[in-house]
């Protein structure tokens, strides 16, 4: 996550996270709706996060498959 000199808040909008985390707001939806939203239910219209949310949020954003990888077929 990046450093920022702003002190930590007690909660962060989604906007918010999405600045802290250095990424767009579709992708903070993305990564919402892989790894809590993925049971049925829909993403609330309005979420809001707890510092340690988003610690576990640039966690999966560093899993995330970097789009401008291609991955070769190992040789045999």
């Amino acid at each position: 996550m990046q450093s920022t000199k702003q002190p930590a808040k007690d909660v962060y909008s989604e906007k918010e996270a999405a600045e802290a985390l250095g990424i767009s707001l579709p992708t903070l939806h993305q990564l919402l709706d892989a790894h809590i939203f993925n049971d049925g239910t829909s993403r609330p219209p309005q979420v809001q996060f707890t510092s340690a949310d988003l610690v576990l949020l640039e966690f999966w954003r560093e899993m995330m498959p970097n789009p401008k990888v291609v991955r070769m077929p190992r040789r045999s």
